[in-house]
């Protein structure tokens, strides 16, 4: 076998007129030796690269699987005697009324873009038709895609009122959304917590149910008993009517930011059938005697 190699390789140096020693069976095997440590060192480089990029792809897969399912951190905002905007992660524009708190997560993630809301709060929904927008009020959610609505939903109401102003929303209770009222503007939905029902009223001008954001309080053509309720949540103070009759007197009246609630009262009064009085926290509306 040996003797056959040596006339093979003759062959070649006669061929290519390479020198016999250079290419020998003992001179090539020392070749081969000096370059094994390099080889040696490219094979190790390469297996540290793929360990490395493995890493990295573990890195990103935990990372990714963090952003995921990891709990989203709430905000909550609250107001007092203010109005507030918020510009949500989505760039949902809403503001929130006096003495309403707004819950959302601190990014949304799923299928949905849901917030809770308590008190009252103007939503213009910014558009995106593969995650729906959500606002849970109590008992009451409602579902739009891109819109603007009022909703109202202050604890102490009987009621949960959403009005729309344009676009559409399906209005319905928590666990029966196959039972929605579906919206247009100038459609209301109120629930009615003692009834528990939702019931489809047509607005006017629902436009007059957010002038709030601007500060003005407008009661047009409407009864003491509703002044009284706006009142109330607007200065978060117990306002109470002694008298049943007085309940249902219509009245028509506007007021503008700043002016107290003593003095929104004392206009309220003058001329009329009725005054009030003031008990440590609770202020009373009684009928003016003859």
């Amino acid at each position: 076998m040996e003797q056959d190699f040596e006339k093979i390789l003759n062959k070649l140096v006669a061929s290519t007129r390479s020198p016999r020693g250079k290419f020998s069976k003992a001179n090539s095997w020392i070749l081969l030796e000096k370059r094994l440590p390099r080889l040696q060192r490219r094979i190790l480089s390469l297996r540290t690269m793929a360990s490395a990029a493995a890493v990295a792809v573990l890195c990103v897969l935990g990372w990714w699987a963090y952003y995921m399912f990891a709990p989203v951190p709430l905000q909550t905002v609250s107001t007092l005697a203010e109005t507030r905007s918020i510009t949500l992660p989505d760039q949902t524009e809403i503001v929130l009324n006096r003495y309403s708190t707004l819950t959302y997560p601190e990014r949304f993630r799923g299928k949905d873009r849901k917030v809770q809301l308590q008190g009252e709060a103007y939503f213009e929904v910014s558009k995106d038709a593969a995650h729906p927008f959500k606002v849970e009020a109590e008992a009451v959610i409602v579902q739009v895609l891109g819109t603007h609505f009022n909703i109202e939903a202050y604890p102490e109401d009987a009621q949960v009122k959403t009005t729309l102003l344009e676009g559409s929303v399906a209005v319905s209770l928590i666990g029966k959304e196959e039972e929605s009222l579906v919206l247009s503007p100038n459609e209301s939905a109120i629930y009615n917590k003692d009834k528990k029902s939702l019931t489809l009223h047509t607005e006017k001008d629902a436009s007059e149910e957010i002038a709030w954001r601007n500060g003005t309080l407008l009661f047009k053509s409407i009864p003491l008993q509703e002044i009284v309720r706006q009142l109330s949540n607007a200065f978060h103070t117990d306002i109470r009517i002694e008298d049943t009759d007085l309940q249902n007197y219509h009245m028509t009246a506007t007021f503008s930011d700043g002016e107290t609630l003593e003095e929104i009262l004392s206009l309220l009064c003058r001329n009329q059938k009725f005054g009030y009085t003031k008990t440590n926290d609770t202020i009373t509306i009684t009928q003016k005697l003859n």
